[in-house]
């Protein structure tokens, strides 16, 4: 039986989560555990939980023939203010050294950027089942991030299964530090995650693991981060134990790629 609970939209503090949601936290199409936590696409308030019981998780497969990010001519960086220009694709750290293109990120590929027309209409589907009501507090409160675009870039490790998956979203800076902060509240305040580990000059930087039994073959970290105007949002897979350092590492050389002012190259 599938039960979607409706928040109200995150600028008050966080509600408690009923215990029984530890039995499952539905992660539709590959999206990351925080962009679920603050709602629809990158936050809008809802909160989806599954309670049946979960398929068994195998680690995903790379797709063959995968396309090799291409730069482009126009700069990027990041202003004074924190506001970040360019393209997320530039934005995004490179794939390179051990890591290849990883498999798709559910429906949005493993190195894109989607623009702001794109998830309307994406958030205009995905709320179809929420009542009428709800849904037009949804779209408002998306209207008020001023969303400009997501970038997405998978990662996967050349000698084990750890696939890393990170996502760029460009919208509002007092609403990207709010979402993180109410990431980090849901998540430390629950009971339903691990503790993560800290990553080193990111105080801003989270981290927690998702539920899983003590046998689970395969295991799962996501972290979040804010930087100006960029929700930084890393999911990673891999076999148990699952190498911490490397996911740590990886999202470190991102977020000190975003560092403001000046991100370069």
């Amino acid at each position: 039986m599938n039960e979607s609970i409706v928040t109200g939209i995150p600028d008050t503090e966080p509600q408690p989560v009923p215990v029984a949601t530890s039995r499952r936290l539905l992660r539709a199409g590959g999206a990351t555990m925080a962009a679920a936590l603050v709602g629809v696409v990158i936050g809008v308030g809802i909160i989806e939980v599954r309670y049946d019981d979960p398929a068994p998780v195998t680690a995903a497969a790379v797709p063959t023939g995968a396309p090799t990010p291409t730069a482009t001519a126009t700069p990027f960086g990041a202003k004074s203010n924190g506001n970040h220009f360019g393209s997320l694709r530039d934005l995004l750290l490179p794939v390179g050294g051990d890591y290849g293109l990883g498999p798709d990120d559910g429906g949005s590929g493993n190195d894109v950027e989607l623009a702001a027309g794109q998830l309307d209409a994406e958030l205009n589907d995905d709320i179809l089942p929420v009542p009428k009501e709800q849904q037009d507090k949804l779209r408002r409160f998306w209207d008020s991030l001023h969303v400009k675009a997501i970038g997405v870039r998978t990662y996967k490790h050349r000698l084990n299964n750890l696939v890393i998956s990170v996502k760029l979203h460009q919208f509002n800076q007092q609403e990207v530090q709010k979402m993180n902060e109410y990431t980090a509240v849901f998540t430390s305040d629950t009971g339903l995650f691990r503790t993560g580990p800290a990553v080193p000059g990111h105080p801003e930087a989270h981290c927690y693991l998702l539920p899983a039994p003590p046998s689970a073959p395969i295991d799962r970290m996501e972290c979040s981060a804010a930087e100006g105007d960029l929700l930084v949002v890393l999911s990673s897979e891999g076999v148990t134990p699952l190498p911490k350092d490397k996911i740590v590492a990886l999202l470190t050389q991102q977020l000190d790629r975003l560092a403001s002012p000046g991100a370069s190259v």
